[in-house]
């Protein structure tokens, strides 16, 4: 009998996307990549993952390709691990009578400000906001508001274009360079819409959600405005129960009123005077190495979960009698212009921290490097794990420090880099 196909539409850069790959490997299928240019994904050649070439925002293309597939084989599923084609994935999933979320609730969803209207209509806490198409409706917004506000594109990841304005200039300036954008980052067509919304001020979290079911909550590290680079996260959170319930309930909530509740889902919110208010709902697993941090602490594997899910096959969210109890990472950055040194040094620091079991530098020596602006400013990370979560981010922190201090070489003024 012919291998099964589970068939993966383009894919992160780092992180989940091999793991899919392996976990349909396990699982007795065998995982196909199409994409535009798999070459941009170096773990396909390195684990042999069969790949085919097409452009995959071309709809009818990319159906051909899919139906050439199918011909020779039995395709049983169809996923995606980055979040601009999880609606892409699911369209095919569907046309093929497979398992999968609803397209046009997902495509909803990657519309922030549709996905605000649909929250604030069914009585989900979030945030206040408007929706502006010109730069002047923005700084209108955010005058009637008074004080900070957040300015974003209706369409991102990864905190990409996510900014705080803290005056008209600013808010100006910054949503003129939004709606100038035609194109993201993966060359796909933007709305020309940006977000003006509240700036909150409270603590981070993330509710981590399958089906319609809340499997942990997640303290989330947000470096300092202007802004919001995702610098490190500890699982589980270590809060109240209160909170915990509160955070929990609105992510179920919003998960519901966006017609969603198939497969993972990564809720992000803050806690405002005690409300759980959601920023954003993401129709994906968590990046930023979340799901291995589950995986360390609570012994619940995501990708295998969503893997199951997109197979048809029964999923289990129980943890594992060996799961630790908590893990942390923390992702390293430069304060200032730099280069990195001995990244193999760094490396070994970390590790040498107790409860520190991954370390990672993203770049080789010599990079020059500077603050981040998104996750793409990231140079490395680490994990460490413990029963609690306290002990955990302790040692995330020491080994984080550690690191940057022996990667990082400070250099002068004038040879600084280019603003």
């Amino acid at each position: 009998m012919n291998t099964p196909l589970l068939l993966f539409v383009e894919s992160n850069t780092t992180g989940t996307g091999r793991q899919f790959a392996q976990r349909a490997r396990a699982l007795g299928a065998e995982p196909v990549l199409l994409g535009a240019d798999p070459g941009r994904y170096p773990y396909a050649a390195e684990d042999e993952l069969r790949t085919v070439v097409v452009d995959t925002a071309d709809g009818d293309a990319l159906w051909a390709a899919v139906q050439r597939l199918a011909t020779g084989a039995r395709v049983a599923g169809v996923l995606s691990s980055s979040e601009y084609y999880v609606a892409t994935a699911a369209e095919l999933a569907a046309r093929l009578g497979l398992p999968g979320p609803s397209a046009g609730a997902v495509r909803a969803c990657r519309d922030k400000s549709v996905q605000r209207r649909t929250l604030a209509e069914a009585g989900v806490p979030v945030p206040w906001f408007s929706v502006a198409g010109e730069a002047a409706e923005a700084v209108a917004a955010a005058q009637w508001r008074g004080g900070p506000v957040v300015v974003k594109p209706v369409q991102g990841s990864g905190s990409l274009g996510v900014r705080l304005c803290r005056n008209s200039r600013e808010v100006a300036a910054h949503a003129e360079g939004l709606l100038a954008a035609t194109v993201n980052e993966r060359g796909l067509s933007t709305p020309a819409l940006v977000l003006v919304e509240q700036y909150l001020t409270g603590p981070e979290f993330s509710v981590e959600v399958f089906g319609e079911h809340a499997v942990v909550t997640v303290a989330k590290h947000v470096g300092a405005p202007p802004v919001f680079v995702e610098t490190g996260h500890d699982v589980p959170a270590a809060l109240p129960a209160a909170e915990a319930a509160a955070l929990a309930g609105s992510a179920v909530h919003a998960v519901k009123a966006l017609g969603l509740g198939w497969g993972a889902a990564h809720v992000e919110l803050r806690l405002d005077g005690g409300v759980a208010r959601v920023i954003e709902v993401n129709p994906r697993l968590a990046g930023g190495m979340i799901p291995e941090l589950v995986r360390r602490a609570l012994g619940t594997d995501l990708v295998d979960a969503q893997v199951r899910a997109g197979l048809g096959l029964p999923v289990d969210l129980d943890g594992t009698a060996d799961a630790v109890g908590a893990a942390s990472i923390r992702f390293l950055t430069a304060g200032t212009d730099a280069v990195l040194g001995d990244t193999d040094a760094a490396e070994a620091a970390a590790l040498a921290v107790p409860g520190v079991v991954d370390a990672a530098l993203y770049r080789p020596p010599g990079s020059r490097v500077g603050p981040a602006e998104d996750f793409r400013g990231r140079l490395g990370h680490v994990i460490a794990v413990a029963a609690g979560p306290g002990k955990s981010a302790r040692a995330a922190d020491t080994a984080r420090a550690l690191g940057l201090a022996t990667a990082l070489e400070h250099i002068s003024t004038k040879e600084a880099m280019p603003v």
